[in-house]
């Protein structure tokens, strides 16, 4: 990591009255996490390609997708304490680091002494435990820099969301385009490099807290946690409260086991289905490239027009709305409809209808969970998404492994169009427009009793 003393201190205003406006660190951070997520891409690409081509086994890049996500719930559960310690731009580089040495690692290995497949699961698993805290810290550290740069922390989310969804969106061309070129082994090397470029500009261009003043937000933290609770505060109340708050807010929860479970269908979409059907009937690497970039870009024009019109409609017949278009109708497609372009037109569509829902259920649980509790209930919520993703990839390889392809395909989409579904009988939905003090009030107590 670069000496942090070559980092200049901010100038201040002529009139003495604070820090002058510094753009440069904003920038550097939008740069860097462009770079990082981009680096991402290529491993959710990279990865399954490289198992594919090296083992020719579906379920055992099921078994790698399990071990990459895995991690990334343990670190979504226990991951902020450590950030709020480290402080966000050391975590940033230490994420991007260790990311950039495992992702070497592979290729390097496969080409020399050899790459055992224990190896492998145990080197993404440790890419996958380090990404997410990085990019969690990279997002805590944006506000701070929009302040230093003297613009509105809305501008700056819009610009970061809009930047990371981007790198999102051409990141996963540019893998497959890599693979045909370079093949998934050099790929995993570029992949690395990436990882390594974003470490650089965090270190070299961004100034974090001091060690002092994280103690005295360490110190004026627990001092809040005391008078909002009236006991003193701890990881581990935090925790069970926020996830009791969760339990309580029945729309709230309902919309988390929802999700849940059309993450860990995508996922076996994204690691296992979609990468073997490019392999056997799409022309390779290319073909995965162009879907996950085609549904992204869907999913960047649908975000932007919810902010426009969303607020406008119903949200409920929205959000099933939204769920039934996007989520079933690839698998369906890919299983019955032969050829590429029928899929990318089919994932458009789809792309378009996906990117209302993480607005909209953002905005939701802004309006459903009081400030006080925002940290704790959102880390809950994030944890309790993610928490099937790995069985998602792993469950996905075996049944295309035992039961084909096309069974496959099909069992994901049925399974996803009943999960969708669920809205239109389940009592929590009806709640969507209730207000927010509908919600159970949590005691300290009450959560330790319910988890």
């Amino acid at each position: 990591m670069p000496a942090r003393t070559a980092i200049p201190h901010a100038h201040h205003r002529p009139d003495g009255s604070g820090p002058a406006r510094d753009r440069r660190p904003l920038g550097v951070l939008l740069a860097a996490n462009v770079v990082s997520i981009a680096g991402n891409m290529l491993t959710v690409v990279a990865v399954p390609w490289f198992v594919l081509e090296t083992t020719g086994s579906p379920a055992r890049a099921g078994l790698v997708a399990f071990a990459a996500t895995l991690p990334v719930v343990l670190a979504a559960i226990l991951g902020g304490p450590l950030i709020d310690r480290l402080g966000y731009a050391v975590t940033s580089v230490v994420s991007d680091v260790v990311c950039a040495a495992a992702m070497a690692a592979v290729p390097l290995l496969h080409l020399t002494v050899g790459l055992r497949y224990w190896e492998l699961l145990a080197l993404v698993g440790v890419s996958g435990l380090f990404h997410a805290p990085g990019e969690t810290a990279r997002e805590v550290l944006m506000p701070r820099l929009a302040e230093r740069a003297d613009t509105t922390v809305a501008r700056a989310s819009s610009a970061y969301e809009g930047a990371s969804r981007g790198a999102r969106m051409l990141g996963a061309p540019l893998a497959g385009v890599l693979i045909s070129v370079m093949g998934a082994t050099n790929t995993l090397l570029v992949d690395a490099a990436t990882f390594a470029v974003s470490a650089v500009l965090i270190g070299i261009g961004v100034r974090d807290r001091t060690p002092a003043e994280a103690a005295r937000k360490r110190a004026a933290k627990g001092a809040s946690k005391e008078s909002a609770s009236g006991a003193p505060g701890g990881y581990r109340a935090e925790l069970r409260e926020g996830f009791a708050y969760l339990v309580a807010a029945r729309l709230l929860f309902a919309i988390v086991v929802m999700v849940m479970v059309t993450n860990a269908l995508d996922q076996a979409w994204s690691a296992v289905l979609l990468p073997v059907d490019a392999r056997e009937h799409l022309g390779g690497s290319v073909s995965v490239g162009l879907v996950a970039g085609t549904f992204g870009g869907g999913a960047l024009i649908g975000s932007l027009t919810y902010g426009v019109v969303g607020h406008r409609v119903s949200q409920r017949g929205l959000y099933i709305g939204a769920f039934l278009i996007g989520g079933f109708p690839r698998t369906a497609v890919a299983a019955f409809v032969p050829g590429l372009t029928p899929l990318l037109v089919t994932c458009a569509v789809c792309g378009l209808a996906a990117g209302v829902l993480n607005p909209m259920i953002g905005t939701e649980m802004v309006r459903l969970v009081p400030e006080r509790l925002r940290s704790r209930v959102f880390g809950a919520v994030t944890s309790g998404v993610l928490v099937a993703v790995p069985l998602g990839g792993l469950l996905g390889g075996f049944l295309v492994q035992y039961a084909g392809l096309r069974t496959a395909m099909a069992t994901v989409s049925a399974v996803y169009l009943l999960t969708t579904l669920s809205p239109l009988v389940l009592p929590a939905f009806r709640h969507w427009n209730d207000e927010p003090g509908d919600v159970p009030a949590v005691s300290p107590g009450a959560a330790r009793a319910s988890v």
